[in-house]
């Protein structure tokens, strides 16, 4: 085994090689892989292996995943909102995801269906009221307020959007510590530190633990069934031992599917827009999908399948912009990666967004073309070389939840109206909590049906 090409700076100060990654860590990561190739070692402060091939994907997410638990992101995550999937491990974390997979399962997906389209009927209704049409609408914090909706209402059966909402209060602070923390670990002090935006962050996390918990405490009491995720994990039994979550469990898996479920949703859904806005012939050919398909009534489950030009543009939204950009694990033994040394307990990290643009397996990797997601391409191309649900026993849960989510809301927009963008935005990928637009993106509203010959 060799050692692989890479930089060292053993200071950890935002200088030099760190001060370029904290500046702009997707720039930065594509000109290492340019530069160094597709296993890029990096020491500033700490050792991190970036890898990038598909092969290296699967190495890390799916043949030797035990070999490569969840790091210090996940820990940090754990000490706030519990140990729920995104965070657990080992037997807890495949105890935790039998339990929760019946909530997926399709006759759920069916009823959570009818609220995406109640929901975004609601949106869509607000905006014909009020005068948005023709004038610039900002369209990410719409689909942020409307996935929080979703996300509350499949949850709780409560709508957690609106802004005087204690539970839309506290993510908002939630989100934003989680990502500084993420983002510039080297520059925040340990969350033990008495800082003020540590003792927000303590009280924003008790706040919202404790909201749920009472819904949880109040739904035992009643003992009725509303139908929702809260309520399928409260009945959840264990098939070997018969044992259901704990009230404790309940809530991490709750917070857990809110946080990661609104937040990623929301980004792609942003990013789809911001693409189909720059490209209408790509966004005529949905609409007159949408118009065979739904016509002018209300979508349905059933419905989406046939959208399939619909699903290809999302999918290849979330291939130029994935939510998770990119996602860290640990070595908990010594092993070899494409010939290269990869030390116990250091830290790799894989890049969907990176991974996504790798010119041996994307052509003309830059460019939005929704046809590289037919199905006879899909079959040609090597597992790990698209993971934007992350990929292995670990991949996200609720995948098939937020694909119809997205297909649904898409639909429904474009069956009222078109959407443009407003002139003279410089919009780039900047990488937060998720893979975020560097400024809002704004875009005009034009009322009417599709009807293209």
């Amino acid at each position: 085994m060799t050692t692989a090409p890479g930089i060292t700076q053993w200071i950890p100060l935002p200088y030099g090689y760190l001060r370029e990654f904290l500046r702009d860590p997707l720039s930065y990561q594509l000109r290492a892989r340019e530069r160094f190739g597709d296993v890029f070692r990096s020491r500033i402060g700490m050792l991190v292996h970036f890898l990038y091939h598909p092969d290296h994907v699967r190495h890390v997410l799916y043949d030797h995943q035990k070999n490569y638990p969840r790091g210090w992101h996940y820990r940090l995550l754990r000490s706030l909102l519990g140990n729920g999937l995104v965070a657990s491990e080992g037997d807890f974390w495949r105890r935790q995801r039998r339990l929760a997979q019946p909530a997926f399962q399709r006759q759920r997906l069916v009823a959570y269906a009818r609220v995406m389209v109640e929901a975004t009927s609601t949106m869509v209704a607000r905006w014909e009221s009020t005068p948005v049409a023709g004038v610039g609408l900002d369209i990410g914090a719409e689909m942020a307020r409307l996935t929080l909706a979703i996300a509350g209402l499949t949850l709780f059966s409560h709508d957690p959007s609106k802004d005087a909402d204690v539970i839309g209060q506290t993510f908002g602070i939630l989100a934003s510590y989680l990502e500084r923390r993420f983002n510039h670990p080297f520059t925040s002090l340990p969350a033990w530190v008495p800082t003020v935006q540590n003792r927000q962050m303590k009280q924003a996390a008790q706040t919202l633990n404790g909201v749920v918990l009472n819904l949880i405490r109040d739904r035992r009491r009643a003992g009725k069934d509303h139908g929702d995720l809260l309520s399928m994990l409260m009945q959840a039994r264990d098939e070997e031992t018969g044992e259901a979550m704990t009230e404790e469990q309940v809530c991490s898996e709750a917070l857990t599917f809110l946080v990661a479920g609104h937040e990623t949703t929301s980004t792609a859904l942003t990013w789809t827009w911001f693409l189909l806005c720059s490209h209408p012939a790509i966004r005529r050919g949905l609409r007159d999908e949408i118009r065979c398909v739904v016509g002018d009534r209300l979508p349905n489950v059933e419905d989406v399948p046939h959208l399939v030009a619909t699903r290809m543009a999302i999918e290849e939204s979330m291939r130029l912009y994935p939510p998770i950009w990119a996602l860290a694990r640990e070595a908990a033994q010594e092993d070899e990666i494409a010939g290269y040394r990869i030390p116990a307990r250091s830290t790799v990290i894989v890049s969907p967004f990176v991974t996504h643009r790798h010119p041996e397996f994307w052509e003309r990797p830059e460019v939005f073309k929704p046809d590289r997601f037919t199905p006879e391409r899909v079959a040609q191309r090597p597992k790990g070389a698209y993971f934007p649900f992350l990929g292995g026993p670990h991949q996200c849960i609720g995948n098939e939840f937020a694909m119809l989510e997205m297909c649904l809301i898409v639909a429904m927009i474009l069956q009222r109206f078109d959407v443009e963008l407003l002139p003279n935005q410089e919009i780039r990928p900047k990488a937060a909590l998720t893979l975020r637009p560097s400024a809002p993106v704004h875009v005009v509203l034009k009322r009417g049906l599709a009807s293209h010959p």
